[in-house]
């Protein structure tokens, strides 16, 4: 039997905030997350691209330091905004062999490893840290999470990429429906935004290089958009079966409805031009969901505002809408957030949900002249969605062709 998936409790910290709340407010009044980075390395690279989305409120701002010193700053964020989706839960209360973890994360404990390797060059191996290897690991946040929570039903771990937090929130659908746990913390996490990483994007010609104006930076479907913006941060949602989640008396903000995961198999980083993987993805979550193309009433798009990603995904939604797809209320929130890369997905998964709860789609920031290319219904203002029932679709697309789709509908109960 099927069961229904709901989601109890959602966290946030991102570049527009330091909250969930904080980060949908941000949102909806067209705040921007990015700004010209204040760090010596900067200049002592000479880096092309001076700018990016970093976190609003800072780890150390709100973790304990001898819990902090122990953690990579991906670790950091992921247990803070793990946190406040467990508080924001009701902090239930059951065996902690039927707590799980679905994480995720593009690219792990980068700051660890590079500092150690900083380390081991100028100083020797005696002085490299005896925990580097547990902090720079690529399950390192779920792990945090986990131990945090005492969550022993499994603590599993996606890395997909850009794709990967979406991935992980599908998987905890899955998961839940075979029984493996009764409640989930899932979600991901990224800190990513060192020299290492703003040199590599940059010479691939994927960053935008507004460096005079890093605010309107990440321009998503703009027709002078130049690449996307580096984010990091953090975003958790709490998801169980309805009947666990009534039992309890716990609030519902929204169904997680589907999920799907496909693969391109066509270049290491271009999307297939055919939008086939990411067309599928789409259909799958929707069948997942027992819903139909005509039944979407809102999509957050992954639309990285890269010259060529946002149109393949328009491809790609064309596809499975046909002509509908101009008519569906479409937001591209990393104009505001910029790319969180292994947590984005689950950040606008986050945004998704209160979209569909609040009937409002977010507004599309710094959408100066839309490209005639890429005709959808965006808006730089909030666009309301009605009173009827929603179901919403987050998408998000990774290097090496990983394609993950949720699918999430208003809970009207």
């Amino acid at each position: 039997m099927t069961k229904k998936i709901v989601v109890t409790g959602i966290g946030a910290t991102s570049p527009i905030g330091g909250t969930a709340a904080e980060s949908w407010d941000a949102l909806i009044a067209g705040a921007s997350g990015a700004k010209t980075l204040a760090h010596d390395w900067v200049a002592q690279y000479d880096l092309p691209v001076h700018f990016a989305a970093e976190a609003k409120v800072r780890p150390e701002e709100v973790l304990a330091r001898p819990v902090a010193k122990r953690l990579d700053p991906s670790s950091q964020f992921a247990l803070i905004a793990a946190t406040e989706a467990f508080a924001d839960a009701g902090s239930p209360e059951l065996d902690s062999e039927r707590l799980g973890v679905d994480w995720a994360t593009g690219i792990g404990g980068l700051w660890s490893l590079l500092d150690a390797w900083d380390t081991l060059r100028e100083k020797g191996p005696r002085r490299v840290m005896p925990l580097t290897v547990p902090m720079l690991m690529p399950n390192a946040p779920a792990a945090a999470v986990s131990m945090h929570f005492e969550a022993r039903a499994y603590a599993r771990t996606v890395a997909s990429a850009c794709a990967s937090s979406t991935e992980s929130i599908a998987a905890a659908y899955e998961h839940i429906q075979a029984g493996y746990a009764d409640v989930v913390i899932a979600g991901g996490s990224e800190s990513a935004i060192h020299p290492i990483t703003l040199a590599a994007f940059s010479s691939m010609q994927a960053l935008s290089k507004r460096n005079d104006s890093p605010e309107t930076a990440s321009r998503p479907y703009s027709i002078d958009r130049d690449g996307f913006v580096m984010g990091e941060g953090a975003a958790a949602l709490v998801i169980e079966s309805e009947e666990h989640a009534l039992a309890r008396g716990a609030k519902i903000y929204a169904e997680i409805a589907g999920g799907g995961v496909t693969a391109d198999s066509y270049h290491i980083t271009a999307n297939d031009p055919e939008g086939r993987g990411a067309s599928r993805a789409v259909e799958l979550a929707l069948t997942q969901a027992g819903a139909t193309p005509d039944e979407v009433t809102h999509i957050n798009a992954h639309a990285t505002s890269t010259p060529v990603g946002d149109i393949a995904e328009y491809a790609a939604l064309r596809k499975v809408f046909g002509d509908r797809i101009d008519e569906i209320p479409v937001s591209a929130t990393k104009g505001a957030t910029g790319h969180l890369l292994g947590g984005t997905g689950a950040l606008e998964a986050l945004f998704t949900i209160l979209a569909v709860k609040n009937r409002v789609a977010p507004p599309t920031i710094n959408l100066s002249e839309q490209d005639p290319e890429i005709p959808l219904q965006v808006s730089g203002t909030p666009q309301q969605l009605g009173d009827a029932p929603q179901l919403a679709i987050s998408n998000s697309f990774g290097f090496g062709g990983h394609n993950a789709v949720v699918a999430i509908r208003s809970y009207d109960a």
